[in-house]
C-alpha cells in the first residue's frame, strides 16, 4: 500500500498523478508507514484463563494500586508539566504545524465532500478502514444497526455514511443508527462537559436519545434502560461506539480517574445493547489507573479480539486512544455480571469499589497491559519531548522535512484508506435546518468555551473575584461600554412566520431546571459570567439602581414610533379604526396617564414578575415566570384585533420556553423587534410587536392555552408522574428544529447579548 515515490491528486472523485517533490529516504518512509501502526493487540492464552469473573466478587474490593503503572503515570505527568507555563493557543498552533497528519483533515475535505470533516471524523474513518468493525455477518445479510454514544457533533456517523456510501461493493446494506449526546439544548447542562455543535443534531433530531428527562446524560441509571427500548425496533445491534469525555483541562494530572465511570457506563451500555459477533470501539486516554486495568481485562473477556490503537489522525501528543473490540461473545456469556453492573450503574460507579479484584486478574493479562501502557507512554512522551524542543527552536531543514512529512502523510491516507468523493445528495443532513452553532453575532460563533493563556495563568484566574476575571478577560471593554437607546434598533423579525406546523407541535415536561448554565441563544462565555456575578452578587433586579450614563429608551419614544407605524399601516390597508396597543407595565413605567396616543389606544396590564433570589440564575427559566409570561401572550391573542399593537417586557429569552413565546409572537405579528436598556423600572427588553394577525393567531391559541394549563398544573403539584417527582416543568413546546429556522436564533442570540451586556454592566457598578 506504501507508494510514496509518486503522489496523486484528486479531482472529481478520481485520484490523478501528481510529481513527488523528492524522494523520500528510508528513514522518512518508516516514520510516515509507523503513523499507521500504532497498535497493540492483547493475545488471550489458549488456556482461557482470561474469563468473566463471579458476579459475586465485583464491586466489592477497595481498588489497588499497579506500582509499574503508576511509576509511568508520575513520568508522564512529569513531563507534561513542563508545558503548564506555555499559552494554550500558541502552543496548540505550535503542535498544530508538527503534527504529521495535520493536513489530513483539509486533504479529505477536498478530495471527498466529506461531510461534518473533523478530526474525529478522520479518526473513525482510519478506524473503519484499519479494523473494518462491521461485522460481516451484517453486510451479508444487508442490514447494519450502530448505536453511537456521546457522540456530538455526529462525526463518527457522517464518517459511516460515507464508508458505506463509497464501499457499496462490500458494504451494499440498510444502514439504521441511533444516538446519544448530552443535550446541547437543555439549559442545565454544563457548557464545559456539552458539546453545542449541533449542525448533524438540529437536522437528524428524531435520530437522538437524550432520555426521559431531555439531558441526554448516559450516566442515568434510568437513561440506559430507556435507550434499550428506544433502540428495541432495531433486528440487531451490530456496533456501538462511545467517544465521550469531559473538559479535564483544569486537572489535566488526573484524566483518567475523572473520566473513569463515564467508560465504565458506555462499557455497561454496549454489553447491554451489542448482539452476539457485533463490534465496540471505545475511546479511553492512559491506561495506568485500576479501573482501566479493569475494564480492559472485562472487554478481553466479552470480546474475542481487543486492540488499542491510536490512529494517525489523533494528535501524537495527547493521552487518546480507542478500544477496538470485535466479535462479541453475547449478552448471554456475560449476563450475570451485568445486572449487577446495571444494579450499580451511575456517575460514582467507578469511584467506590474496584470493578474487579487486582487477586482475580491473571499475570499473564497484567503483563501484556503493562507493555501496552509502556508502547502508547514512550509514543506520548517522544512527541512531547520533540514538540518542546522545536518550540525553542526550529531550523529551516526541519521545517522543510516535516511540510514534506505532512504532505505525504494526508495522500498515504487518501491512498491508505481510498477515501472517494461523495455527493452532497448522500450526505445525511440536507442542512433544512440552521443549527444553532452556526448563528453569529459579530463575528463570533455559538461554540465551546475557549482556553485562554498558560494552565497556570488560568488556574491563578480562578483565585480571582468575578470582576477580575470579567476585566481580563476577551469581553471587558464590550462590558464596560455604556449603554445606549439603540439596542435592538435595526434588529428585527419582519413579516409573518408562514411555516408554523403547529399540529405536530408538542409539550415536553422534564425535571425542574436547577438554573441555566447553557442556551443555544446565546454565547456562552457570557451566561458564564452573568451567572457567576449573580451567585456572588445580592441584586434585586426592580430595584438596581441605573447607570448615570448610559442611556436608557425614552418611553415616549416607544410608543411614539409604534403609534406612527400602526396609524400609517392602518390608513394604507384603508382601515382607519383606532389601532389598540396592549402594554404589559403600569402607567407609572411607561411614564403617561393617557390612554391615547394619536390614533392608538393604549391598554394596560400586569407584566411578568422577574424571578424570585432563589431562582437567580434560572434567568428566564424559573417556572412561574415562564407561566406569567405565557399568559400575558394568551391574553394578547385573545384580546387583540387585526393591526394591534403589543408591548411585552422580558426578562432574558434564553430558555427553549421562551424563545418559544418569541416564535409564537412572530408567527402573529408582522413586524417583532426589542428596545434594551427598557423604561425605568425594569430589566432585560421590551419585546415591540407590531401589527397583528388574528387567522395565525386562531391555530396557535388553544394550544398555547393547553401548555398554559399545563404550566399551571405543574406548579401545583397536580401533573406529577409519581410522588417521588414533585419538581417538572415544560422544558420545549415548539419543536427545536422549528426555533432554529428563519432568523430567530440570531434575533434571540442579538436580543440576549444586549440583555447580558446590561446586567453585566451594572452589576460591575454595584
Amino acid at each position: 500500500m506504501m507508494n510514496l515515490g509518486i503522489g496523486t491528486r484528486r479531482k472529481s472523485g478520481k485520484l490523478q498523478p501528481f510529481d513527488s517533490m523528492a524522494v523520500l529516504d528510508p528513514d522518512t518512509l518508516t516514520e510516515i508507514k509507523n503513523l499507521f501502526s500504532k497498535v497493540r493487540t492483547y493475545a488471550k492464552p489458549s488456556s482461557r484463563e482470561w474469563r468473566i469473573p463471579d458476579p459475586n466478587v465485583v464491586l466489592r474490593h477497595p481498588p489497588q494500586e499497579h506500582c509499574r503503572l503508576q511509576a509511568l503515570k508520575v513520568s508522564l505527568n512529569g513531563v507534561k508539566n513542563q508545558l503548564s507555563d506555555k499559552n494554550v493557543q500558541v502552543w496548540h498552533q505550535h503542535t498544530n504545524s508538527t503534527n504529521r497528519a495535520g493536513k489530513v483533515i483539509a486533504a479529505v475535505r477536498s478530495a471527498a465532500n466529506a461531510e461534518l470533516c473533523t478530526q474525529a471524523w478522520c479518526k473513525f474513518y482510519e478506524i473503519l478502514g484499519t479494523f473494518n468493525p462491521l461485522p460481516q455477518e451484517a453486510l451479508h445479510n444487508g442490514e447494519l444497526n450502530t448505536v453511537h454514544l456521546c457522540e456530538a457533533p455526529g462525526a463518527f456517523i457522517t464518517a459511516l455514511n460515507h464508508y458505506i456510501k463509497t464501499n457499496q461493493s462490500t458494504c451494499y446494506c440498510d444502514w439504521s443508527w441511533a444516538a446519544n449526546t448530552l443535550n446541547p439544548y437543555h439549559e442545565a447542562n454544563g457548557g464545559n462537559m456539552t458539546i453545542t455543535d449541533d449542525r448533524l443534531i438540529a437536522n437528524t433530531l428524531p435520530w437522538w436519545f437524550f432520555g426521559s428527562d431531555n439531558t441526554g446524560n448516559i450516566m442515568v441509571q434510568k437513561h440506559l434502560l430507556e435507550l434499550q427500548e428506544f433502540v428495541s425496533n432495531m433486528h440487531r445491534v451490530d456496533m456501538v461506539t462511545a467517544d465521550g469525555s469531559f473538559d479535564c483541562q483544569e486537572n489535566p494530572d488526573e484524566q483518567e480517574a475523572l473520566v473513569a465511570s463515564l467508560h465504565f457506563c458506555e462499557v455497561t451500555a454496549a454489553l447491554l445493547l451489542l448482539s452476539p459477533g457485533g463490534s465496540f470501539v471505545l475511546k479511553m486516554f492512559t491506561l495506568y489507573e485500576h479501573s482501566s486495568v479493569c475494564l480492559l481485562y472485562l472487554l478481553n473477556c466479552c470480546f474475542h479480539s481487543v486492540s488499542v490503537f491510536k490512529p494517525a489522525t489523533s494528535k501524537a501528543g495527547n493521552s487518546e486512544v480507542y478500544v477496538v473490540c470485535l466479535n462479541y461473545e453475547g449478552k448471554e456469556a456475560v449476563r450475570p455480571l451485568l445486572s449487577k453492573l446495571i444494579r450499580n450503574y451511575g456517575p460514582h460507579l467507578a469511584d467506590r469499589e474496584a470493578l474487579i479484584p487486582n487477586s482475580l486478574l491473571p499475570e499473564s493479562f497484567l503483563k501484556q497491559h503493562e507493555e501496552v501502557c509502556v508502547y502508547f507512554h514512550m509514543l506520548q512522551v517522544e512527541t512531547i519531548t520533540e514538540n518542546l524542543q522545536l518550540f525553542e527552536e526550529i531550523s529551516f531543514e526541519q521545517r522543510q522535512r516535516l511540510d514534506r512529512i505532512r504532505d505525504y502523510t494526508a495522500h498515504e491516507y487518501l491512498q491508505r484508506f481510498q477515501v472517494s468523493f461523495l455527493p452532497l445528495s448522500q450526505w445525511i443532513s440536507r442542512h433544512t435546518v440552521t443549527p444553532a452553532c452556526c448563528s453569529v453575532s459579530a463575528g463570533q460563533s455559538l461554540g465551546q468555551k475557549k482556553q485562554m493563556g498558560s494552565f497556570n495563568e488560568r488556574r491563578e484566574l480562578q483565585t480571582l473575584s468575578w470582576r477580575e476575571r470579567i476585566e481580563r478577560g476577551c469581553h471587558a471593554a464590550w462590558i464596560q461600554r455604556h449603554c445606549t437607546d439603540a439596542g435592538g434598533t435595526g434588529c428585527v423579525l419582519e413579516g409573518l412566520l408562514s411555516e408554523c406546523h403547529v399540529d405536530s407541535w408538542y409539550i415536553l415536561i422534564g425535571a425542574a431546571l436547577p438554573a441555566l448554565r447553557n442556551s443555544p441563544f446565546c454565547e456562552g462565555g457570557l451566561l458564564n459570567h452573568l451567572n457567576e456575578a449573580l451567585m456572588d452578587t445580592v441584586v434585586d433586579w426592580t430595584h438596581v439602581p441605573p447607570c448615570g450614563s448610559c442611556h436608557v429608551v425614552c418611553t415616549a419614544s416607544i410608543l411614539s414610533d409604534v403609534a406612527g407605524i400602526c396609524v400609517s399601516k392602518g390608513h394604507s390597508d384603508g382601515n382607519k379604526n383606532k389601532r389598540q396597543c396592549l402594554v404589559f407595565g403600569s402607567h407609572s413605567v411607561w411614564g403617561t396617564s393617557e390612554s391615547q396616543i394619536e390614533d392608538l389606544v393604549l391598554t394596560f396590564s400586569v407584566e411578568p414578575s422577574p424571578p424570585q433570589r432563589q431562582g437567580i440564575t434560572l434567568h428566564d427559566g424559573e417556572p412561574l415566570y415562564q407561566q406569567q409570561l405565557l399568559a400575558c401572550v394568551v391574553l394578547s391573542l385573545q384580546s387583540l384585533n387585526s393591526g394591534d399593537a403589543l408591548l411585552l417586557p422580558v426578562f432574558s429569552a434564553l430558555t427553549r420556553v421562551t424563545a418559544a413565546v418569541v416564535l409564537c409572537l412572530h408567527v402573529c405579528f408582522r413586524s417583532v423587534t426589542f428596545r434594551c436598556p427598557p423604561p425605568t423600572g425594569m430589566v432585560g427588553a421590551v419585546l415591540v410587536c407590531i401589527g397583528f394577525c388574528p387567522k395565525p393567531a386562531a391555530r396557535i391559541l388553544p394550544f398555547l392555552t393547553d401548555v398554559h394549563n399545563c404550566m399551571s398544573k405543574l406548579l401545583k403539584g397536580e401533573d406529577n408522574v409519581s410522588k417521588n417527582e414533585t419538581d417538572r416543568q415544560v422544558l420545549q413546546f415548539v419543536p427545536m428544529d422549528e426555533l432554529l429556522t428563519g432568523g430567530l436564533t440570531e434575533f434571540l442570540w442579538t436580543l440576549n447579548s444586549e440583555i447580558i451586556h446590561q446586567k453585566l454592566h451594572l452589576l460591575m457598578q454595584t
